[in-house]
């Protein structure tokens, strides 16, 4: 009698929370319930970092290179929000903002500030990328320190963008396209816009299968830079994404055309990684990394580096990276540098 007594009460009590989940919210000024707790976190990146390169003084030695701490959430399951700052460096300031309507996986609203959704790379968490920093491409061409001048924005602008994904193929049932569209102040981050002007950047992606990701990437804007001068910013990108059972291969070109030709030459990027899984905690990446300045060979920087994860935990990673450079743009083209990093989140 006491066990048929308790499985009832369950049933109830199971009963009672599935109408919850399936009642509808009411809206109002009243309304408290239908939010999630906050969920409060940081992450510390730093480490070592030497250079033979003529003029560097065996490198900055050890340092910070990130620390983030951020909160994020949803409120009646479809809106999410997330605030990020950075704490290091000579001025601390907000990362991200941002508020996203996210309802429908086929079509989503996000406004604020967040990252361009320009190259496969610049979206990524400094964790992922599997290199102590983003390539050239996404730090001249995506807003980490561009080429036209922009101060490192992290890829990020204000805005706002719709994306979604849709059409599921295959017996995973993966969506073989993802789009992603915003409208941005062309600026960067915790800047008002300098004109009436906006930046307009999106892609299409398909995956043909699951987690192999093909897509092109756009950007049409300007940039007002400290002299009030209006340098137009129009960019193409392609590449591929493959992210699957620990194996990682990424590879993107990219090139700035029409007028930002006219006013400070052609320019373009490229890198290829490829991320080897060794074993649960041990994966190496092999990467080439290319930036010409002017698009010619004279111009070039080559970067080969050969990087070692050893991620113990999720949150606790410890990366040592070779680089080998060929500047054509110094006197000295060729040196090495050294890279030791920890990195370590809660």
């Amino acid at each position: 009698m006491k066990k048929l007594f308790i499985i009832a009460a369950a049933l109830l009590i199971g009963a009672g929370a599935a109408a919850q989940e399936t009642e509808k919210p009411e809206y109002g000024i009243q309304q408290t319930g239908w939010a999630s707790k906050p969920k409060v976190g940081a992450y510390i990146i730093g480490g070592y970092k030497y250079s033979d390169k003529e003029g560097a003084n065996g490198g900055p030695g050890f340092n910070c290179r990130l620390i983030r701490a951020y909160v994020d959430g949803s409120i009646f399951n479809q809106f999410n929000y997330r605030i990020q700052f950075q704490a290091n460096g000579e001025k601390p300031h907000v990362k991200d903002f941002y508020v996203e309507w996210a309802k429908y996986k086929w079509f989503s609203v996000k406004i604020g500030q967040f990252k361009r959704a320009f190259t496969f790379e610049n979206p990524m968490n400094p964790w992922d990328v599997g290199a102590g920093d983003f390539s050239f491409l996404v730090q001249k061409m995506a807003g980490m320190g561009d080429r036209l001048g922009e101060a490192n924005m992290g890829g990020r602008d204000q805005g706002i963008q719709i994306q979604g994904d849709f059409l599921p193929v295959g017996q995973d049932q993966h969506n073989l396209f993802h789009y992603q569209l915003g409208i941005w102040n062309g600026q960067g981050i915790n800047l008002a816009d300098k004109d009436l002007k906006k930046d307009i950047i999106g892609t299409i992606q398909v995956q043909p299968v699951k987690g192999l990701k093909i897509g092109v990437f756009g950007w049409k804007g300007n940039w007002i830079d400290g002299n009030g001068v209006d340098l137009k910013r129009e960019r193409v990108s392609a590449g591929l994404s493959f992210d699957r059972s620990n194996w990682t291969v990424r590879a993107e070109y990219a090139t700035a055309i029409a007028g930002e030709k006219e006013q400070s030459g052609a320019a373009d990027a490229f890198y290829a990684t490829v991320g080897v899984p060794v074993c649960n905690w041990f994966k190496v990446y092999l990467k080439w990394d290319e930036f010409r300045a002017a698009a010619t060979k004279e111009t070039s920087h080559d970067m080969y580096s050969c990087i070692a994860n050893f991620r113990l935990h999720k949150n606790l990673n410890f990366q040592l990276e070779y680089r080998y450079h060929n500047d054509m743009n110094l006197p000295v083209h060729n040196y090495n540098e050294i890279w030791f990093e920890t990195y370590i989140r809660f």
